[in-house]
């Protein structure tokens, strides 16, 4: 069935179990049936304080598929949080995309932009679209061409970000939750995974704008992936202005926002089924 926004889809799938949760999804995982013998081409953004490792759960197992899957990590994230400054915007982090996906060589590749990093994956998407096969956006944050983040969240929530920020000498950064109840998760061996990794983030990408010279998606397919147990309030304004628009496919999976760790068995079969 058509509306507006393009093919709408709802996917009600399990979540990670306690048992396999223990497990981080870190051990190799078993081949599955993709319904294709193609083998396809992923980069995945990760979102606020993480880097590349944040995808390890979901990129084993679209490799152990046989796909290509390229995991970059944010200028001043992760292992290259030593490159934290105050001159790290949404522009750097968007040529940071562009240059790996061209030092890469990579064309035909479906850029997957998690939560925070939808924002630079939009960017990338203005930039090569020639490089790119689909946009996903998973439960991500949505800015047109000079918004900035803090534009797109909810009012007390921007309010919110711009009091947690502090100064750590190399500019103001956003600190990460330091305990299970401010990721909002139970304690477990994910979420000390989490809270050993995160990192702070430069202040100056929630308050730097966005360039783009074409709408969002550039033309090149796109979808909207909604996580809805429970949906996250933080990104709502996005997720309502996405319905809103005409050419996006919006698919809805049965998993919380942290779903990449949480439930990663989930999102790799999810993402595996794009074209």
């Amino acid at each position: 069935m058509r509306d507006t926004i393009g093919r709408r889809h709802t996917l009600t799938l399990g979540l990670f179990t306690a048992a396999a949760s223990s497990r981080l999804g870190l051990a190799p995982a078993a081949a599955q049936d993709t319904g294709s013998a193609e083998g396809k081409t992923y980069v995945l953004v990760h979102g606020a304080w993480g880097g590349g490792w944040f995808w390890t759960p979901v990129a084993e197992r679209l490799r152990a598929q046989g796909h290509r899957v390229v995991t970059p990590t944010l200028t001043g994230m992760g292992e290259r949080k030593h490159l934290l400054s105050r001159g790290v915007t949404l522009d750097t982090w968007v040529e940071d995309l562009v240059n790996a996906i061209e030092a890469d060589e990579l064309r035909d590749a479906i850029l997957v932009g998690y939560s925070f990093g939808g924002i630079p994956a939009i960017g990338v998407v203005d930039r090569i679209p020639e490089r790119i096969r689909r946009l996903v956006l998973l439960d991500s944050l949505v800015v047109e061409g000079g918004q900035r983040a803090l534009d797109v969240v909810p009012a007390d929530r921007a309010e919110g970000i711009r009091r947690a920020a502090v100064d750590q000498g190399s500019g103001p950064v956003l600190p990460p939750p330091r305990t299970a109840a401010a990721l909002g998760m139970p304690d477990g061996p994910i979420t000390q995974w989490l809270l050993r990794r995160f990192t702070p983030q430069p202040l100056a990408t929630y308050e730097s704008p966005l360039r783009l010279d074409h709408p969002v998606g550039n033309g090149r397919p796109r979808t909207y992936v909604a996580l809805t147990r429970p949906p996250y309030s933080f990104i709502e304004p996005s997720r309502r202005w996405v319905r809103s628009q005409a050419g996006w496919d919006w698919v809805e999976l049965a998993a919380s926002h942290l779903a990449p760790v949480t439930a990663p068995e989930e999102v790799a079969r999810l993402l595996a089924a794009f074209g």
